[in-house]
């Protein structure tokens, strides 16, 4: 009989009750119940041991640490965790996570990444799955659980610099790649994107005319989130979890319109400032004006909002608020999980608050956004064109494009300014590095400076034939204002 390895599954309410004659099942609690009286949501991971164990103190990690994180985070840290325990019982002789050592790891190391018989993962991979059971085993050794009694992934400190070009003295795991090659910079011209998104996304022809063979659903709105995202350099968890209340009017006159990113829904709660180009915010209202209103009153007609577990209702659109066992939280307040069942109670009816919502009127999952990016994919392929695209080489398309537009305007300013002009307009303005490292939500100008390379191996030429100085007319109505000064994005902190 072969063995079984470790598995994932996943939490599910409503499922049916075995119909068996076995005394034991009649012994067992109601199951929605306890995940209800423990909180935890739908979807959530846990794992499952080859000799049929559900480890309690493995599992507390997702419904305590990783409860509030977005849905692929949850996912990754799973089946990180999952290669990890599963080589430790087939090749470290059922060595128990609690009491694995760094001579555990370091042969986890050669048979990942070098052993013939091994996957022969890359560094990208590789760093990715540190990073997941690092994260695990510091939560582990914490003095409050002492689960395990050292974190056998060995440590040194980060060589990381903050904006200042200070070293944190964090640390970091030792066994990362470190001087493994750079990290390669997937990213999209403004030409190359359309065409992807035309083709793929908005179901028309290479030559840009209707495909009477497309049958994609909710097309506007698929070209609408990818469009925001490439212009925004938003995350697929950040940008996925927006609600009504994160979403702007435009501005009459003004080229953008900024939002804020409140820290319970930014990875690594990097709260920001979002800046949403004119053109990008009239598609998304154009968007919750047609197909959203519309999936949403199929919805309310089917009565879908009724069946919500648990929903968290705001009562008055003007101040949204939700009462969270006797406690008063606004929106801002609110992490993914939560917002997910957040509903408005509106004349019509009930209805989501999350921004971006399904063909059944809920809010959309990450994983749905996955599916619709690898559909695209598919279709480009098969209409032969080259350009694939994936959520996070849009974030790094807009990070590259809008790096070298602004270090172009930023040296034409300073050649025109005398020595103390230029010391003022630093002052004021920063650097377009760190602007972009702030846009992006990094903790670190390191990882920002991967943008400024991918750049850098590019001849200027190149650069000034594949990036315009503008994504595409403003939007912005001339009748309405003077045109805008190339310094209308104001940095601000909050």
């Amino acid at each position: 009989m072969t063995e079984l390895p470790w598995r994932v599954f996943y939490t599910r309410r409503d499922l049916p009750r075995p119909q068996t004659t076995d005394p034991l099942i009649d012994t067992l609690w109601d199951l929605d119940e306890w995940l209800d009286d423990h909180k935890i949501l739908d979807g959530a991971p846990y794992l499952i041991s080859p000799d049929g164990r559900y480890d309690l103190q493995l599992n507390e990690y997702f419904t305590t640490e990783l409860a509030g994180s977005p849905e692929d985070t949850q996912r990754a840290h799973a089946s990180d965790l999952k290669l990890w325990l599963n080589f430790l019982w087939r090749s470290r002789n059922r060595t128990d996570w609690r009491h694995a050592t760094p001579e555990d790891r370091a042969a986890y190391k050669q048979w990942r990444t070098a052993d013939p018989r091994g996957p022969h993962v890359d560094w990208t991979t590789w760093d990715r799955e540190v990073a997941s059971v690092n994260s695990f085993y510091k939560w582990a050794v914490n003095p409050r659980r002492k689960y395990a009694a050292e974190n056998p992934i060995l440590q040194r400190e980060s060589r990381a610099r903050d904006a200042h070009g200070r070293r944190g003295g964090a640390m970091t795991p030792a066994e990362a790649s470190h001087t493994g090659p750079r990290k390669e910079v997937v990213w999209l011209t403004p030409h190359m994107y359309r065409m992807w998104r035309d083709v793929g996304l908005r179901g028309l022809t290479c030559e840009g005319l209707a495909d009477p063979s497309f049958r994609g659903r909710f097309a506007a709105r698929n070209g609408t989130y990818s469009d925001l995202m490439i212009r925004t350099g938003l995350r697929l968890c950040e940008q996925t979890s927006l609600s009504v209340f994160e979403l702007p009017h435009p501005v009459p006159g003004q080229q953008n319109v900024r939002t804020w990113l409140p820290w319970r829904i930014a990875k690594w709660g990097s709260a920001r400032w979002v800046y949403l180009p004119a053109s990008s915010l009239k598609a998304v209202w154009d968007y919750v004006e047609m197909e959203r209103a519309e999936a949403i009153e199929d919805a309310r007609d089917a009565g879908v909002y009724d069946r919500i577990r648990d929903p968290l209702i705001i009562t008055d659109r003007a101040k949204p608020f939700v009462m969270v066992d006797g406690e008063r939280l606004t929106v801002d307040q609110l992490g993914h999980a939560e917002r997910r069942r957040l509903l408005i109670d509106t004349p019509d009816g009930l209805e989501p608050a999350a921004l971006w919502i399904n063909e059944n009127g809920l809010p959309s999952k990450g994983s749905c956004w996955q599916e619709v990016f690898k559909t695209a994919n598919k279709r480009t392929r098969r209409l032969r064109q080259a350009v694939r695209a994936h959520p996070h080489a849009l974030r790094h398309s807009y990070a590259v494009i809008t790096l070298e537009q602004l270090w172009r305007g930023h040296i034409q300013d300073l050649a025109e300014m005398n020595p103390a002009q230029r010391r003022t307009h630093q002052m004021i303005f920063g650097d377009p590095l760190n602007w972009v490292r702030l846009r992006l939500g990094h903790r670190s100008v390191t990882t920002t400076l991967r943008y400024l390379h991918a750049l850098q191996e590019l001849e200027l030429a190149t650069r000034l034939a594949l990036i315009p100085n503008d994504w595409e007319p403003t939007g912005v109505d001339s009748d309405e204002s003077e045109p805008a000064a190339d310094h209308d994005l104001e940095v601000s902190s909050r």
